[in-house]
């Protein structure tokens, strides 16, 4: 797991850009803390920092072979839970190998297959080439879109870099915001390919982007596809318990300290105990770690979203696998805290933030990070087996627009409100998620003879794991990453996720509840209270204290009217939200009041230019 950047430019001869591309590469050094290379020839330049997993001494990057007709380079980012296979493939073919590391198999691969390597990878990834017997750069990104990767164009080549702060550091890339990127901001969808940057764009998942000097072409390698599902209910549970089996054992490789997230829910729940299996049958533990708030479990009250703690559930399945375990209990004055905060915006490079929520993942990472460098998550779960309660919510399911807004909007209320009046009404932002779900579902193919209801289904499916599975990835890896941690996501493998996506809703839900397959691939190894837990979304705080310290921190700002923060936030709604009385105050305003400190963190971190008209 790394960071890379890298420059490509026909024009110029990139030998005596040196340190700019260091300065691009040092962005993000907490990405990579291990170790850091660059790699320059006439036209390209490539930066790396390292996070060591597998290979601590032979991995070390930019990689490059020399071919007869030029040298072939590249830096990688990312895990490819094949190589073993794919090293045993390449060798019988001829090729000879100087490390154990996967990232040499993969430019080997390269090597072997071009651009078609993309199709023989299982796992996460981010990776570019410059392949000099062309003289062409080649971007890959895994299919679910699990490592973050982007790039920019400019007048003679193109900027890449694992987040947008690796391409800004470069003075040919211009720090503009203008209302599309603001929008999608404030829309909480997660277009394909949108960097909210000016000019930025994201190398979308499952795509291959290839620059030559002519110009740059995006050709697509994978899309989630429609397939008759045949296999009857028990043949589905037991290839779901098949894979998952085949998916953890893949993702435990590696030569460094490894563990899990543990949330007490099904999904964390599941891929824990099966780790703990699997690693008992090599006389070994698995350690697992759950974020806590002080007095949260004791105080706990049950609403719309979660009907119990995390805690009991958690301490449920650390005593039936065996683990390891230790809670990361955290108080509101790290929560609300403006340092942490800020590192929370740094890592993300745009204020689209979840508040309290994000502060507490990245304060579980870091604690986290003084025991193990890989942690495997249940993430993913909800969208790819049906977990969320909008999939249940008869409004959601019929709405014409991402079923998740349904029930945010329910919960959250208009977030738009807290805007300057003229720039809610530029923004238009009801208009950019409607245009925006018409062209998402344009995409989608229905079976012959698929059911109203089911075909329903297969877009709310659809949307979830191609807008708001990225979203939760995003926000893991910048988390992680930016305490040197690699987080992996087994329920992201897409053998399991094409799978799942083609059984039908009824299959999905054959006893009833959320999550069935799942359920009953796994009840086996978990402890029955976990088994007929609801569902309950990542932990919040409960306490009021927090949103005292919000309104104190926001009211600094009331002071300071000319703050450019009040181009975006109304400063009479600001006013309004720190006078509230704490037992009263809502969870729209809570939020308003995360995203205000958000904004105005970002504006001072970053000075973008903003085009507001």
């Amino acid at each position: 797991m790394c960071g890379i950047s890298g420059w490509v430019s026909y024009g110029r001869d990139l030998r005596s850009e040196q340190a700019t591309v260091d300065a691009m590469t040092e962005t993000m050094s907490c990405r990579g803390p291990d170790d850091r290379g660059t790699w320059v020839d006439t036209h390209a330049a490539l930066g790396h920092r390292r996070l060591a997993i597998i290979d601590l001494p032979g991995g070390r990057q930019p990689m490059s072979v020399s071919t007869p007709n030029g040298d072939v380079a590249m830096v990688y980012s990312g895990e490819a839970y094949n190589f073993s296979e794919l090293r045993e493939e390449l060798s019988g073919r001829g090729h000879r190998f100087e490390t154990d590391s996967d990232t040499e198999v993969v430019l080997h691969a390269y090597l072997e297959w071009g651009d078609a390597v993309a199709e023989r990878l299982n796992g996460m990834y981010a990776f570019a080439i410059w392949d000099s017997r062309e003289d062409k750069l080649v971007m890959i990104r895994d299919r679910m879109g699990i490592k973050p990767f982007y790039y920019y164009e400019t007048a003679d080549g193109v900027l890449f870099g694992s987040e947008p702060k690796a391409i800004l550091a470069n003075p040919l890339a211009e720090h503009t915001v203008t209302l599309d990127g603001l929008r999608e901001l404030f829309a909480f969808i997660k277009t394909p390919g949108h960097a909210v940057w000016e000019g930025m764009r994201e190398v979308e998942p499952g795509t291959v982007v290839t620059v030559r000097s002519q110009g740059i072409r995006t050709t697509r390698y994978w899309t989630l596809q429609t397939r008759e599902h045949t296999d009857s209910q028990e043949a589905s549970v037991a290839h779901v318990r098949e894979l998952l089996e085949d998916i953890v054992r893949r993702q435990l490789v590696a030569d460094v300290p490894r563990c899990t997230l543990l949330s007490g829910g099904l999904d964390s729940s599941a891929m824990t105990a099966i780790a703990a299996a699997q690693l008992a049958e090599k006389n070994q533990t698995v350690r697992s770690f759950a974020v806590d708030f002080v007095g949260q479990t004791e105080n706990f009250v049950p609403d719309e979203l979660r009907a119990t703690p995390d805690t009991p559930y958690v301490h449920d399945v650390a005593e039936k696998s065996h683990t390891q375990h230790q809670d990361i209990v955290l108080d509101s004055d790290e929560l609300a805290d403006p340092e942490v905060r800020s590192k929370v915006i740094k890592a993300r490079d745009i204020p689209i933030g979840l508040g309290d929520m994000d502060a507490s993942l990245y304060l579980l990472f870091k604690a986290i990070r003084e025991h193990s460098t890989v942690a495997l998550s249940g993430e993913s779960a909800d969208e790819v087996f049906g977990g969320y309660k909008q999939f249940f919510d008869p409004e959601a399911r019929r709405a014409r627009t991402f079923p998740w807004l349904v029930r945010h909007d329910r919960h959250f209320g208009d977030d738009h409100t807290m805007l300057v009046p003229e720039l809610s009404t530029a923004l238009d932002v009801p208009g950019y998620v409607r245009d925006a779900y018409d062209t998402s579902i344009s995409a989608i193919e229905r079976l012959p003879g698929e059911s109203d209801f089911e075909w329903q289904m297969r877009k709310v499916c659809y949307l979830h794991l191609t807008h708001f599975v990225r979203i939760l990835l995003d926000r893991k890896d910048r988390a992680s990453m930016a305490v040197g941690l690699e987080v992996r996501v087994p329920f992201c493998d897409h053998r399991l996720v094409e799978y799942v996506y083609n059984t039908p809703w009824s299959l999905k839900t054959y006893d009833g509840r959320e999550k069935s397959l799942l359920r009953g691939a796994t009840a086996d190894v978990l402890p029955q209270s976990v088994v007929d837990r609801v569902k309950s979304p990542y932990p919040s705080t409960q306490d009021p204290r927090y949103a005292v310290k919000l309104q104190r921190n926001a009211r600094e700002y009331l002071a300071t009217p000319n703050h450019p923060v009040f181009d975006i936030v109304s400063h009479d709604w600001l006013a309004g939200a720190v006078d509230i009385d704490t037992p009263q105050i809502t969870q729209a305003s809570r939020r308003g009041l995360e995203r205000t400190l958000d904004i105005a963190l970002w504006l001072d971190m970053y000075k973008p230019n903003l085009k507001l008209s």
